[in-house]
């Protein structure tokens, strides 16, 4: 299976006639952030492949559609008139499953000046342990908890940076620890040198910074 990530950046490699010719052999399309709709939109509509997506902490003015965000001023009554929406599964604080690969999604940031979909790192524990009892089912129905786990912010450590918005979660490697999932890809921090680390085994998973594109493909039997 070839997957495609995107996070933070509007490819022109992709948003371009050219992308049903590039990228034709994808099955499946990871979005961790701080991409607008209209550009998973041009991409579902082009490829016609699922494509999973979280929020990160730019572009969310949308967020108010997939999650109720009580006494903000993101909170509104539904418009269908004005709400086109997109064709893509969000996958925040969700587990979804589609040609039998397994994804779990947690978006959003280090809160770093309160503003919306940002989260201490007692918060995102807590998002967190809210999608066990779906992973456990996992794990009796289908053999194992989980695939891919896809977020916005990076581990604490791997990949992160030392400023406080740019900071990992702990919570994140608490869920490779016990869950053991093959790849965890995230966004939000951008590369600007080719040099950079953009892929890192931590234990039993693949940690991957989705900046840009990037295009793996898993194992055999994966």
């Amino acid at each position: 299976m070839k997957i495609l990530c995107i996070s933070d950046h509007i490819d022109p490699l992709i948003y371009s006639p050219g992308i049903k010719q590039r990228f034709a052999d994808v099955d499946i399309v990871l979005s961790a952030g701080d991409l607008p709709l209209y550009y998973l939109d041009f991409i579902i509509s082009n490829l016609n492949k699922p494509l999973f997506f979280v929020f990160g902490n730019h572009h969310i003015d949308d967020l108010r559609y997939y999650k109720n965000l009580a006494n903000s001023p993101l909170t509104v009554i539904h418009d269908e008139q004005n709400y086109m929406g997109c064709g893509a599964i969000h996958v925040g604080n969700k587990v979804k499953k589609e040609e039998n690969f397994i994804v779990a999604g947690l978006g959003g940031c280090k809160r770093y000046n309160r503003g919306y979909n940002q989260y201490t790192d007692f918060e995102m524990f807590m998002e967190a342990v809210k999608l066990v009892p779906r992973l456990l089912w996992n794990r009796i129905v289908h053999g194992r908890f989980i695939d891919a786990f896809l977020t916005h912010a990076p581990p604490k450590g791997i990949h992160d940076k030392s400023d406080l918005c740019h900071s990992g979660f702990k919570a994140f490697l608490w869920l490779m620890k016990v869950f053991k999932p093959k790849y965890l890809v995230h966004g939000h921090i951008h590369l600007y040198d080719m040099c950079e680390e953009r892929c890192t085994q931590w234990e039993n998973t693949m940690v991957i910074n989705a900046y840009n594109h990037f295009v793996f493909e898993t194992a055999s039997g994966d």
